[in-house]
């Protein structure tokens, strides 16, 4: 069986795991965190539900690939990004199911993302997870590129993160 490329990440950020959440699901630093990403075209929809939140954001960027994959993929990609959180841990750790799909694609990420308080009131979230590319002879070429484009946009978010929580 092929499996993807493993993905993993982390953002660290100098405020409670609570204020942390609130923010990942506050409709306007999401649009905030599109912007910043250069986004040409973009939706936000939360949803909170038993003391979780499912965020979904979808987003139309240019597609910076090869021209390889760009004469596959063409100009534009839409991105499809879908966190369900669960209810807070006793500790007040968060986990969400991650679902990231390049939209007419066979391509995305499935994985996990874990929100957990750190020493002096800190916040570390860590995103794990697989990029796949169903696309014979080419799949293993175009993993590498999507993990990179996904691996810039959380260099964005956590400066935008870190930013918003700084106000």
């Amino acid at each position: 069986m092929m499996t993807g490329m493993q993905l993993r990440e982390t953002i660290e950020y100098d405020a409670p795991l609570e204020q942390v959440f609130a923010m990942l699901c506050d409709q306007a630093w999401r649009e905030q965190v599109c912007e910043a990403t250069h986004a040409l075209r973009w939706s936000v929809r939360i949803e909170t539900v038993d003391g979780g939140a499912t965020v979904t954001v979808v987003r139309e960027v240019r597609a910076q690939v090869p021209a390889t994959v760009r004469a596959m993929v063409g100009d534009t990609i839409e991105i499809v990004a879908t966190e369900a959180w669960g209810a807070a841990d006793s500790d007040g750790s968060r986990t969400a199911d991650l679902r990231v799909q390049v939209s007419r694609q066979p391509a995305g990420m499935t994985g996990r993302l874990r929100l957990e308080p750190v020493g002096g009131g800190g916040t570390r979230e860590t995103l794990v997870g697989e990029v796949k590319v169903n696309v014979p002879f080419f799949g293993k070429t175009i993993e590498p590129e999507i993990a990179k484009a996904i691996r810039a946009a959380l260099v964005v978010e956590g400066a935008e993160g870190r930013a918003y929580l700084a106000r």
